[in-house]
């Protein structure tokens, strides 16, 4: 070998090597992330990223979307709002999670905990039952749960990617408020 291509080889070889220390790096960064990732549970003052309101004086599945450029999540006062976020066409922001509560174990006049995957959650959508903004699509983890759900406040079991945009109509609530 010529001392060019030693050198060639060497610095090659160290090139690799701070590429391999930063793929582990950022590797554990990444395990430490995805470690806090997850939803935050809402306290009293918790209050609605569209509106204001504040979470825990009104009933039904709350929502929070943990997007790439936020340290805190965004939060929703109702799952119809965080459809609608999610399917708007304009959303360009990247997201880390998005979580609604199982409604199957948390209190509907004061849900609280019982977070899930919004995205691997299964909805009620058209039934009696209203949340914080009037009617509103219920979310579950388990199918027995949303099915047993429907017998007793009608509805259609649906997963997330089922929901038409048209079906998380805000026009009943933040965009009509008017006690702001």
């Amino acid at each position: 070998m010529t001392a060019y291509s030693t050198i060639t080889v060497r610095l090659l070889a160290a090139a690799a090597l701070a590429a391999s220390a930063l793929t582990l790096t950022a590797c554990g960064d990444d395990s430490k992330s995805a470690q806090a990732l997850g939803p935050v549970e809402i306290d009293r003052s918790t209050s609605c990223s569209l509106d204001g309101m504040l979470l825990a004086d009104y009933p039904g599945p709350k929502a929070q979307i943990l997007y790439a450029d936020q340290t805190k999540p965004a939060f929703f006062c109702d799952t119809m709002e965080l459809i609608n976020q999610l399917q708007a066409g304009e959303q360009v922001r990247a997201i880390k999670g998005a979580y609604v509560q199982d409604m199957g174990k948390a209190d509907w006049n004061q849900p609280q905990g019982h977070w899930i995957d919004a995205k691997t959650a299964l909805y009620v959508v058209g039934s009696k039952r209203h949340g914080s903004m009037g009617p509103t699509i219920a979310s579950f983890a388990q199918e027995e749960d949303a099915a047993r759900f429907v017998q007793e406040h009608g509805g259609k079991v649906m997963k997330f990617g089922e929901i038409k945009p048209g079906m998380a109509d805000l026009s009943g609530g933040a965009l009509h408020d008017t006690r702001m």
